[in-house]
């Protein structure tokens, strides 16, 4: 059994690193990935979707299937070996942005929904 590091990290009651289970360990990921520019990892520059860039940018069909592309290709790409998306939606909201991801969990079959949400600030 892999011992899971909560994100972001914090320490439990305890005073220990806090864990999670694998569903929200997976969760996470999709986090990082989505909230996360391009070049802000070390030895991994291309890692990142770039969607915070977008909260202020004009809301089109063509850009909104543009980023639903970049997206769920990026997910594929990065945490392909742990889930299967099926959907990606993008929608902004003044200065919130909303992604709904729609995936499937490879080691249980199990469909899952997550939604997260991020302010520009």
């Amino acid at each position: 059994m892999a011992i899971n590091i909560d994100f972001p990290f914090h320490f439990d009651n305890y005073g220990h690193t806090a864990n999670t289970s694998d569903d929200d360990h997976i969760r996470d990921m999709i986090e990082q990935f989505l909230f996360t520019n391009a070049g802000e990892r070390v030895n991994r520059p291309d890692f990142g979707s770039g969607l915070l860039q977008l909260v202020f940018a004009p809301n089109s069909p063509e850009l909104a299937a543009a980023v639903q592309f970049t997206v769920q290709a990026g997910l594929q790409r990065w945490l392909g070996d742990v889930i299967t998306v099926e959907a990606v939606e993008v929608t902004s909201e003044e200065a919130t942005l909303h992604v709904t991801v729609k995936y499937q969990v490879l080691r249980s079959q199990e469909a899952r929904v997550a939604t997260f949400s991020r302010s520009a600030s």
